[in-house]
């Protein structure tokens, strides 16, 4: 049980980074049109859009990405406090 809890965190760790590099390119014009941003595109949108519905942006800054890793973060502190419990 133990092994499958670390490798959800593990896959959570690395959906972080991708977020962040899908963010990132946003500052890059054109970034977003290569290959490797439309991978992150199809992996990180479909997370981000809940989350982008319900929090409006403040002028040009979209805020809801540190809500979408805020989520992250509890999932995965969750799993670590249920890797305790079952411990």
């Amino acid at each position: 049980m133990f092994f499958v809890i670390g490798l959800i965190q593990k896959l959570i760790w690395a959906y972080s980074w991708a977020l962040i590099i899908y963010i990132l390119m946003s500052w890059f014009p054109g970034a977003k049109e290569s290959a490797i941003g439309q991978f992150l595109a199809r992996i990180c949108e479909p997370y981000l859009e809940p989350f982008r519905r319900i929090i409006p942006a403040i002028g040009m800054i979209d805020i809801s990405p540190i809500v979408a890793f805020l989520v992250l973060n509890f999932a995965t502190r969750g799993l670590s406090y249920v890797a305790v419990w079952l411990s």
